[in-house]
């Protein structure tokens, strides 16, 4: 695994930010990090980077404790964050040189591509760019020197839709088969790319798996009755947001095959006219999930 956590906690003071995280990333995956502003995805991020030390439990980043990563692993880890510093005072082109001589495998010609693609200025100074183009900033020096593995810590914050359609175009051009982490509330950038997804809420993680399995096991049910819909007062566990409006008994299915559903149906509902099922996008499962977190925790 290029990366690792176990039971990994994070205090401060009397608030615990992480709360038994137990987390995988297989090497060459590109798994999405997600969860609602203060879920824990950052400080998980801080603490994997060793920019923060966990108050339990155990890290490790490309076979190595986190709390002992060195050059070595450094040098082999991009880090792009919405709040990352740069020297204002150089230009784009002085700061690249600046940071060629620390990376032994530093590519200029994807350098060069990497610009290009981004559409940076060369002779513009950093504290001149806007938030966009910084972002892209971070990512022109993060790609170059070929990394094993890239983390993303809200790379689209604040982006418009252009700037972050041209960056996660580079971003996808360039991965080739290094790991990517990618912390986010964007879920439409990533639906493309990411293979593994893990939900963090309130520093627990709800679940980690293989993106095409939880859209797999996902689905929009909307259930057409003969009479005036009426939610029952007991429904399958793996029923989500069901809601009742005229005719229609609608709700999220979390543990789809045709099979089972037509069963739960049977059990739950009489009168049955039609059963509609759609697919779900990334934010609308992401949605469903949330909000019934937050009625289990309520």
């Amino acid at each position: 695994m290029t990366i690792q956590t176990s039971d990994l906690h994070k205090a401060y003071g009397r608030h615990e930010a992480l709360r038994g995280l137990t987390l995988s990333v297989p090497e060459g995956a590109a798994l999405a990090l997600i969860g609602a502003n203060g879920a824990g995805k950052t400080t998980t991020i801080k603490v994997l980077m060793n920019m923060l030390a966990p108050s339990a439990g155990m890290a490790t980043i490309l076979g190595v404790d986190s709390r002992r990563l060195s050059p070595r692993e450094f040098a082999q880890i991009g880090y792009v964050s919405e709040n990352q510093r740069m020297p204002g005072r150089l230009t784009v082109a002085q700061y690249l040189a600046h940071l060629r001589p620390f990376y032994a495998t530093w590519d200029q010609d994807l350098e060069r591509s990497t610009l290009a693609q981004l559409r940076l200025p060369p002779d513009r100074k950093i504290r001149d760019l806007s938030h966009g183009m910084r972002m892209k900033m971070a990512l022109a020096c993060a790609l170059p020197f070929r990394p094993k593995l890239l983390v993303l810590d809200e790379p689209f914050s604040g982006l418009d839709p252009l700037v972050r359609e041209e960056f996660m175009e580079s971003l996808l051009e360039q991965a080739g088969a290094m790991t990517v982490l990618i912390s986010t509330h964007e879920l439409a950038d990533i639906e493309d790319v990411a293979t593994h997804v893990a939900f963090l809420d309130d520093g627990t993680l709800l679940f980690q798996e293989a993106m095409s399995e939880l859209t797999g096991r996902v689905r929009r049910v909307q259930i057409t009755l003969n009479q005036e819909a009426i939610k029952p007062p007991q429904t399958p566990a793996s029923w989500l947001q069901v809601a009742a409006l005229g005719n229609v008994l609608s709700f999220v299915e979390t543990r789809y095959s045709q099979q089972e559903l037509d069963a739960r149906i049977a059990t739950a509902v009489s009168g049955v006219r039609s059963v509609d099922v759609q697919l779900l996008p990334l934010r609308s499962i992401f949605i469903a999930m949330a909000r019934n977190a937050q009625r289990k925790a309520g």
